[in-house]
Parts: C-alpha cells; sequence; structure tokens
C-alpha cells in the first residue's frame, strides 16, 4: 500500500460529504490509506482552553461519526484513519498536504456565503498545499446538472498546458490519473488569437499573422511536450487539441464532459515569492462541472 495517504477535509456539510467519497475513490484508485480530516475552527475556546483539554478525540468528534458512517456506508478501502484538529482551516489544510498524495475537499463548506462558488478554505488549500489538491464541486453550477448529480463522473480526463512554459508535473499527474480511470486523456492547449499589436505614433501596423500558421507551431510544440508522457504511459489515449483564445472558457467547456480536469500553479518567482494559482486556474475552480485537480509545479532544477 502506498505510505502517502489521500486526505478528505470533512466539515459535516454535504459539500464535504461529496469530496469524501470521490477521496474513498481515489485512494482505492492509489492503493493509500484515506485519512479523514476535521479540523475544528471554535473561535469561543480560549488558546489556554484548547492547550489544557485538547480536540476532542476522533471517537468522539460528531463530524467524523458522520463520516465514518458514509464511509461505511460506501465500503470498499482498504485502510480509513479518522483525525481531528483545532485551528485555523485555511492554515492547516494545506499543510495536510505536506506528507499526502492527495487533498480532497468541496467546493464550500458550512461557512460562507451562499452564493459563493468557491470557500476560501478551498481557494487556500490548492493555493497553498504541496500535493495535488482536489476540489468536487456543488453540482448544478450553471443549472444544468440536478443538485442529486453523482459525484463520480465518466468521460476522459482533461489537462490545460502552456506550450511556452509547459510543467511536467501537472502532464504526469494527469497521465496517471487517466491511466488508473482507463480513460482518455485530452490535452488542451489555448493560443492567443486574435494577436494584439501595440503601437506607437508613427508606426506601421505589421502584415497580418496567418492564423493558421500560428496554430500549426502551437501543435508543433504540444506534441512535442507530449512525446515523454506518451512513452510512459502507452496505455492511456491522448487528443491534443489545440484551440484559439481564452484558455479556462475552453476548459471549463470541457468540463461538462470530463471525469476531472487537471490545471497547474504558478511557480513562485524572484519577485513574486508567495505562492500564486494564476487566472487561469481560479476561473476554472470557480466555473467547472467537474472536479478540478489543481498541480503544484515540480521543483526547479538546479
Amino acid at each position: 500500500m502506498d505510505d502517502q495517504p489521500v486526505v478528505a477535509a470533512v466539515d459535516g456539510s454535504t459539500d464535504g460529504l461529496r469530496a469524501l467519497e470521490w477521496a474513498l475513490d481515489a485512494a482505492r484508485r492509489h492503493r493509500a490509506t484515506l485519512r479523514v480530516l476535521h479540523v475544528r475552527a471554535d473561535p469561543l475556546r480560549t488558546r489556554q482552553e484548547s492547550q489544557d483539554t485538547g480536540p476532542p478525540g476522533a471517537d468522539e468528534d460528531p463530524v467524523l461519526a458522520q463520516a465514518r458512517a458514509r464511509v461505511d456506508e460506501l465500503g470498499g478501502t482498504p485502510s480509513v484513519e479518522y483525525v481531528v484538529t483545532e485551528g485555523v482551516p485555511s492554515a492547516l489544510l494545506p499543510e495536510a498536504g505536506t506528507e499526502a498524495r492527495l487533498v480532497v475537499l468541496g467546493s464550500r463548506g458550512r461557512g460562507g456565503f451562499t452564493s459563493l462558488l468557491l470557500g476560501s478554505n478551498s481557494l487556500a488549500a490548492a493555493r497553498d498545499a504541496g500535493c495535488p489538491v482536489v476540489v468536487v464541486p456543488r453540482p448544478g453550477r450553471g443549472g444544468e446538472e440536478p443538485e442529486e448529480a453523482p459525484v463520480h463522473r465518466d468521460g476522459p480526463v482533461v489537462v490545460g498546458t502552456s506550450a511556452d512554459s509547459p510543467d511536467a508535473a501537472t502532464l504526469d499527474f494527469a497521465f496517471t490519473e487517466a491511466a488508473l480511470r482507463r480513460t482518455g486523456l485530452r490535452v488542451v492547449t489555448a493560443y492567443p488569437w486574435p494577436l494584439q499589436t501595440m503601437l506607437l505614433p508613427g508606426e506601421v501596423v505589421p502584415a497580418q499573422v496567418d492564423q493558421e500558421a500560428v496554430e500549426h507551431e502551437t501543435r508543433v510544440l504540444a506534441e512535442g511536450l507530449l512525446a515523454p508522457s506518451r512513452e510512459r504511459h502507452p496505455e492511456v489515449a491522448v487528443e491534443a487539441v489545440v484551440v484559439p483564445g481564452d484558455a479556462a472558457g475552453h476548459l471549463v467547456g470541457e468540463s461538462r464532459d470530463a471525469s476531472l480536469v487537471v490545471v497547474g500553479r504558478h511557480r513562485r518567482r524572484l519577485f513574486a515569492p508567495a505562492r500564486m494559482m494564476g487566472s487561469v486556474t481560479q476561473a476554472v475552480l470557480l466555473h467547472a462541472h467537474s472536479p478540478v485537480a489543481v498541480v503544484p509545479p515540480a521543483p526547479a532544477e538546479d
């Protein structure tokens, strides 16, 4: 069994139970332990009280009791452990990914405004965790799915890539998930179109760039990027999709028929040391119909 657990964050909400169901299936596929985690945010307890008594044990926590009942109902996992801790969820949930294979949580928990599409804890985990984070959306986004839509979806795994700044970790994760699910992989690469040209007074408008040439060059780069992963995963049927315009819009559109959408997270930069997700990743998290996996970048080579 894999020694890196799949962590399911629960808080007693329906969204948390949906995430638990998705995480249980992921633990089966990866042959990993399922760790069910409840981070209690209790503002009424003082710091001294927390030090004196600590959080309740896992056997006493009602949220974990609810989760345990759901796991028992679903069945089929080789190993499950239940953990309760106390603190700030937006800080502790990313820390849970330090030694995990995956962290899985719902798009929103019990708190917050009902109009929000993505809760602050989900956003913090996706932005800051050291492992891939899967956010399971609430059904019915866009009013096109029933509220009781199933957690698990048929369809290919979809991954978004950039031809000029690819990330190997994101592609590796997407290929692995497609292989475990025995499904196809759609690799979506968008190129900017129409091209925007900034001109100074007196400058001449350059000759118009041929869109077919831009698309061809993007496809050549994308196919070259995919070659090593294809060799490692010959069992995965891959379709490279090269499209013009807004990458986020295309990925959200693909999510309607996908079992999982995989996107990368920005690498830290010298003058921007904080972790950043990027506008495309955040838009996909907000609007995708399928579960979304946010993958941290591969470590920079020395």
